[in-house]
């Protein structure tokens, strides 16, 4: 029998679709002030990539992001954001946030 090292692994990587759709749809014109606040702290590309790396801790690969990223970028399901250029510009952000190299703290002790 196989130990299950990441049982909520489809989880994540359901998550991390969910995070790159919300950050690149944006906020749309219309929204509530309690929504453009929650878009505002919770939707940057620097929350988003903390969101997706923590993924990553639980079991998703970066190939699997990279293929997700993929998927939004080509799949006809998705085709109202690649007519976007603004949310096209965003997912290209939120590629290089999370293909530059993270700072390692070195501990001393």
């Amino acid at each position: 029998m196989k130990a299950n090292n990441y049982a909520l692994k489809d989880w994540h990587l359901e998550h991390v679709e969910k995070v790159i759709i919300r950050y690149i749809k944006g906020v749309s014109p219309d929204a509530s002030s309690f929504e453009k606040r929650n878009y505002k702290k919770y939707s940057t590309v620097a929350s988003c990539a903390k969101q997706i790396e923590y993924d990553i801790k639980h079991g998703v690969t970066h190939g699997e992001v990279a293929a997700v990223v993929r998927k939004v970028r080509h799949d006809k399901q998705y085709r109202e954001l690649q007519k976007n250029a603004e949310a096209i510009q965003r997912l290209d952000e939120l590629e290089r946030q999370l293909a530059a190299p993270r700072k390692v703290v070195a501990s001393f002790f």
